[in-house]
């Protein structure tokens, strides 16, 4: 059975930088839930950062600009939090590995999990097409990365992995 790396935070859990949790009700979710699929991560607790934490966000590019040293995670008040996403990142791929993870399900606009966009750097609320730090670890690792605005397209990759299933697009 394929197992779905899934952000903490859509399963309610309080994780996030004022924390809170990020509930995704939708039926699909639980249903991977109760079959045993999910595998749970929240990569900024993973990389040492406290829960609440002053919320971060990448300087003007994505997650990609900052695996390669290009682009830094910073707060508002300028704390470089580089290194504890680059911790968490390597942590959430490391889940991956241990567990055969080939699908993820990560929070939308995180600046770790974000998969299609995150927010620019000047914590005015502007986004940037691009993905969080995580999101661009797990990509480079052959992981497909989605998040909770993208459940059909997970069902679908999810059925193509597995053709036999009974699993149907959400």
């Amino acid at each position: 059975m394929e197992k779905i790396l899934v952000s903490r935070c859509l399963l309610g859990e309080p994780v996030r930088y004022d924390g809170r949790g990020a509930p995704c009700r939708a039926p699909q979710l639980e249903q991977w839930r109760r079959e045993g699929r999910l595998i749970a991560v929240c990569p900024e607790l993973a990389g040492g950062l406290a829960c609440p934490r002053p919320p971060a966000e990448v300087q003007g590019a994505d997650g990609g600009a900052v695996l390669t040293g290009e682009a830094r995670v910073l707060t508002q008040s300028g704390q470089n939090l580089t290194d504890a996403f680059l911790r968490g990142a390597n942590a959430a791929l490391d889940l991956c590995r241990q567990h055969g993870i080939r699908l993820a399900l990560l929070k939308a606009r995180s600046p770790s999990c974000g998969a299609t966009d995150t927010y620019d750097g000047s914590f005015s609320g502007r986004l940037l097409p691009g993905v969080g730090v995580t999101a661009a670890r797990l990509r480079r690792a052959g992981i497909q990365v989605f998040d909770e605005q993208q459940l059909p397209n997970l069902a679908a990759a999810l059925q193509a992995l597995e053709p036999g299933s009974t699993m149907r697009p959400c």
